[in-house]
């Protein structure tokens, strides 16, 4: 896969775009957000579980939700992110418990380590985001040694997080520069996507628990305060913009919502990736 990819040959669009996902991924506090998050995050780490004393590469790590977890069990961890708040955060989480652990400010489509660098290179949620996903394959695969693994859990278009995107996306139409992120949930296309750079590669289907407290009216709201992605997309909208993707939004929600004593408690599908580098 020779060096680091290059990010020069970036059209103005592009370069456009990338600084709006950069924008996008800093609004709310994704560190926060992820709080809810995090019982399905290890489940996730526990699944692929990573060696200690082994050398792991967290691309989009966020505030380190399985970057931190893993260094506590003498893994030797590298975070990557492009939202510097995420990285600053983890930092501090870092240093707070003394871990072995490094966060940089960095992309998906043009990681900054040398080629082989890396035992695992894992991303959870998050390198699905970046808009150019032939890069992320291609770079993900690189900084891996050799024999080594590339893990990944990439949301289902036909999951609940896929019908929660095709409705903001009905209210704030996605870039046409961007490749649709949950196609990184389809088995057929990760194939394709990982078939020069590795040697074998096996998915699963896996749902991802999202619960919290309070009903679905306030999820939406949590969603709007602190996710980035979802808190861009009400500022895009006037007033009554932002009551119609607030309503459409709910109602997914509470479509889906198995709890029913007040709380918001849905089971959202994801596709388990693990590559071996060939």
């Amino acid at each position: 896969m020779g060096t680091t990819l290059s990010l020069d040959s970036m059209t103005p669009e592009m370069a456009t775009l990338k600084a709006r996902l950069k924008t996008i991924w800093m609004a709310g506090d994704y560190g926060h957000f992820a709080t809810y998050l995090e019982p399905g995050a290890l489940a996730f780490l526990d699944s692929i579980g990573p060696e200690p004393g082994s050398r792991m590469l967290d691309v989009a790590c966020g505030a380190g939700q399985i970057a931190i977890p893993a260094a506590r069990t003498g893994v030797h961890v590298t975070g990557i992110d492009i939202a510097t708040n995420s990285i600053e955060a983890a930092r501090s989480r870092a240093r707070a418990e003394g871990l072995d652990a490094r966060f940089e400010e960095g992309d998906a489509e043009a990681i900054a380590y040398e080629d082989g660098a890396f035992d695992l290179v894992v991303s959870l949620i998050g390198a699905m985001f970046a808009p150019r996903p032939e890069r992320v394959a291609a770079e993900l695969v690189r900084v891996c040694r050799p024999g080594g693994r590339i893990a990944m859990a990439n949301w289902t278009p036909q999951g609940f997080v896929g019908q929660m995107f095709k409705v903001v996306g009905k209210h704030v139409p996605p870039s046409p520069l961007m490749a649709p992120p949950v196609q990184w949930g389809d088995d057929a296309t990760v194939r394709e996507r990982f078939r020069e750079g590795a040697s074998s590669l096996e998915t699963r289907k896996r749902m991802y628990p999202m619960r919290y407290p309070f009903p679905p009216s306030d999820v939406v709201d949590f969603f709007q305060a602190y996710y980035g992605p979802v808190n861009r997309a009400f500022a895009a909208l006037d007033a009554e913009g932002q009551t119609g993707l607030h309503r459409d939004l709910e109602q997914v929600w509470a479509d889906h919502n198995q709890a029913k004593d007040g709380t918001t408690q849905v089971e959202a599908e994801y596709l388990e990736v693990v590559a071996v580098r060939g």
